[in-house]
């Protein structure tokens, strides 16, 4: 028998409106994680925060995100919120990403972006 153990936090990938309101009525609490302009914040989520995804708004290695994209440092912000007690514990992301860009920047953070990959995993 093989055990598979992985803690890192599921993340969803979704297109649109209406599979975010069907992905977050499966039931465990769950943050979202939106492409700029984020909608409204939907019920029973217990945190949301959002990203542009023109990419990386300051230059590499500057001080507050060391040239991360800005998937990766929302998706930061996510985590501390949660380890942090700022706002609900939730067991997984549901990310809105409704254009090529921004499901590209989330695919790269969780290949590429070490502190992301540690914490976030594509869901199965």
């Amino acid at each position: 028998m093989t055990w598979k153990l992985d803690a890192r936090i599921p993340l969803v990938t979704v297109a649109d409106a209406t599979a975010l309101v069907a992905v977050l009525a499966e039931g465990r609490p769950a943050a979202v994680l939106a492409e700029w302009p984020a909608p409204a914040m939907p019920a029973d989520v217990v945190a949301m925060e959002d990203f542009p995804a023109a990419g990386a708004a300051h230059a590499a290695a500057c001080a507050c995100c060391g040239g991360r994209s800005p998937a990766a440092t929302a998706l930061d912000r996510l985590f501390q919120a949660r380890v942090r007690g700022s706002c609900g514990w939730f067991e997984r992301v549901v990310a809105l990403a409704g254009s090529e860009a921004a499901r590209s920047q989330l695919a790269a953070a969780l290949r590429d972006d070490a502190v992301t990959a540690a914490r976030f995993r594509a869901a199965d």
